[in-house]
């Protein structure tokens, strides 16, 4: 997976007033953390940062004002306006060439089932344990001709060389039922039908 770059500025101010300055400002508040390291807490530019958080586990390499050294990072937690889904606060965890991460990856399924059938989807993402600097963006499931009664567990993902499931292998990813169909319409006999019987219930009464 590719790798992006962001200039980073150190900031002393904290609390959600700071907070909101900062983003009025067009920056984003952040924590760089990880690897025993203290807690390094830095503005980021917010329009591009918000452009490259809409990819899932995006590779980050922030150069600190004042710093010499980048640092890569991976996005770990993202708040976000429940409203707008403009950036609020983001975690980021330093990674290091060869280590795994624990990530979820989103799935993305391919192919069509039989005609009529239903595709029911129960899980979107999987999680894995990936290599830091090279997570997969996403994993494809087909389920080309597939038939009522068919499903994919997430034992059954095929997986990219190095990525291993962290899933319940009997977790149900997707499952093809039959299209539910409406009830008919009733006949004229079946509604000539009710309506008698209707008329001899009132009798008996």
């Amino acid at each position: 997976m590719a790798d992006f770059k962001l200039t980073a500025t150190p900031r002393n101010e904290f609390g959600k007033g700071a907070s909101r300055r900062l983003r009025r400002d067009d920056k984003t508040p952040a924590v760089i953390y990880g690897h025993g390291t203290d807690p390094v807490h830095v503005s980021l530019p917010g329009k591009e940062t918000f452009l490259l958080l809409r990819q899932s586990n995006v590779l980050l390499t922030i150069t600190i004002e004042g710093e010499k050294k980048s640092i890569t990072v991976l996005p770990k937690q993202v708040q976000r306006d429940p409203i707008t889904s403009f950036l609020k606060h983001i975690d980021l965890l330093i990674v290091k060439k060869g280590e795994k991460v624990s990530v979820e990856v989103p799935l993305t399924v391919v192919g069509e089932a039989e005609r009529g059938a239903l595709v029911n989807i129960d899980l979107t993402s999987l999680l894995v344990l990936a290599p830091a600097t090279s997570i997969p963006n996403e994993i494809e499931i087909s389920i080309e001709g597939f038939v009522v009664g068919d499903q994919i567990l997430a034992g059954d993902v095929q997986l990219p060389e190095g990525v291993v499931s962290e899933q319940d292998p009997e977790a149900m990813v997707l499952n093809v039922a039959p299209m539910p169909t409406a009830e008919p319409e009733p006949t004229e006999d079946e509604e000539v039908e009710s309506d008698e019987d209707s008329e001899d219930d009132e009798e008996d009464e």
